[in-house]
């Protein structure tokens, strides 16, 4: 189990998913590459960050998808 990759996981989400204006499958396949870029850059494993918030691609789907819900109220 990986703290350090949750963490990273949900801090970049927050950094990142506002600014991504909707969900489609190329854009979500390009934040979750993005994210692994970033997390092997200071040395975390996509198996870590997977370890306890299983698939990254729906994770960021999700964020998005609820991201949108929340501009519409």
């Amino acid at each position: 189990m990986s703290k350090r990759g949750t963490d990273f996981l949900y801090k970049w989400i927050s950094a990142n998913v506002p600014e991504t204006p909707g969900a489609d499958v190329i854009s979500v396949a390009e934040l979750t590459q993005k994210l692994f870029a970033d997390a092997k850059a200071i040395g975390i494993s996509s198996t870590e960050i997977e370890q306890d918030t299983g698939i990254v691609y729906e994770v960021i789907l999700d964020a998005i998808v609820h991201h949108d819900a929340g501009l519409a109220d």
